[in-house]
This record gives C-alpha cells, structure tokens and sequence, in this order.
C-alpha cells in the first residue's frame, strides 16, 4: 500500500489518524487489511503521525478509544512506547491525561484501559520532557489508578525473583551473620564460652570462628 494512497480524498495516513480519534475500528481494520504483509502494517501504525508530532496510539489514548487501542495491540511489532515530539509522553502518559480529564465515574473505565496498556508492555518508569512518569501525572484523588500502576511496576521489578525448579539461589544473610557465616551473640548454644562475643576486625572475627570450629571437630 503506497503511503499517498487516497480514499475519499484523504492519504491513508489520514484515515489512520481519524479512525484513531475517532475510535472507527472498522475504518482501521479495513486499513490493515490492505497492507501486503506484517512488516507493512508494522511500519505504516509505529510511523504514521500527526503535525503535531502524535503517534497513532497516542490521539487513540487521548481520547481513550478503548476499542481501537485494543486492535492496534494486537498488530504486529506494535512499538508500546513510542514518544511524542511536543511533551516527550508516551501513550500510557496520554491516557492518564484523559482519565485525568474524565469526571470520577469514569475512572473505572479509564483504569481498565490502563490495565491493558500495562498488560501489553506499556512502561511504568519513562519519564517525558518535565520528567514526570505517567504515574505522577495520575491525579491523587485517583487511588485506585495510582495503585493500579504500582503494582505492576512492582510486579515487573520483581520479575527476576522467581528462578526455575531446581535452580538454587543464595539466600541472603540473616541478621547476625558474617559472609553468610553464623556467628554467635552470647545467647547459647554448643560454642557458648567465655569468648562468644568479640569487638575486634572482621579479620580477627574471622580468625576466631575458625579456631572454634577445628576445636569443635576434635
């Protein structure tokens, strides 16, 4: 599909903005439908933009055209965080400046689109020109989106934590312990004596712990 290609007297790039504004998945879909492959309706929905510098996903989430964003998900190799030129937002910025703008019975709504945002790869940390993150901009009187956004960026910074069956990872060291080596306070046990505490270098600590344990193997 050449990028000049009319319809109506509007280019498709045209169309795409208007079906985006205007949550016409019909009109998007049909778009789509004309391109030859994957690598064409990639390049034509992450580069179309606006005058203004707004991405195709953005005027979507400006107006919080649930449906549309929902198809423009599902395409392939489908940029999540693409920025716009005049505030360096992303659409998951743009989306809560919607909500923002919506009156309260329409947070539920709002805060199901975000879900979705999130749950396709929107990120949570990217931070626009004023370096605000999406979750600054949410309005405080919206504790359900603020709480919404934290969870999942806290989902996501703990990601890491889980490790596959049969995989040991270190435990931390516990309190009391030096390099993951017990060391006794003073408060019992089968090396309580008269030395259990000490006050000198981790070097000598070190030292002492060893002679305690040739003395026990004896």
């Amino acid at each position: 599909m050449a990028d000049d290609q009319e319809h109506e007297g509007a280019s498709v790039k045209e169309q795409l903005i208007e079906a985006c504004r205007r949550n016409n998945v019909d009109l998007l879909q049909e778009i789509i439908s004309n391109c030859k492959d994957d690598d064409e309706i990639s390049d034509l929905l992450n580069n179309t933009t606006t005058v203004m510098g707004n991405h195709l996903y953005h005027e979507a989430a400006l107006q919080g055209n649930y449906e549309v964003i929902d198809t423009l998900l599902d395409q392939p190799n489908f940029e999540c965080d693409p920025l716009s030129r005049a505030e360096g937002d992303t659409p998951l910025h743009s989306a809560v400046r919607w909500i923002n703008s919506e009156p309260p019975a329409q947070r539920d709504f709002g805060n199901a689109l975000v879900a979705m945002m999130l749950e396709a790869g929107s990120g949570t940390r990217v931070r626009n020109k004023a370096r605000l993150t999406p979750y600054q901009l949410v309005d405080p009187a919206n504790a359900a989106l603020r709480d919404l956004i934290l969870k999942h960026e806290y989902a996501e910074l703990n990601a890491g934590d889980f490790v596959d069956q049969g995989e040991k990872k270190p435990a931390p060291a516990a309190a009391g312990t030096f390099a993951g080596i017990p060391q006794d306070n003073g408060g019992g046990g089968d090396d309580d004596d008269d030395d259990a505490e000490f006050s000198g270098s981790d070097e000598e600590e070190r030292a002492e712990w060893e002679r305690r344990r040739r003395n026990k193997g004896r």
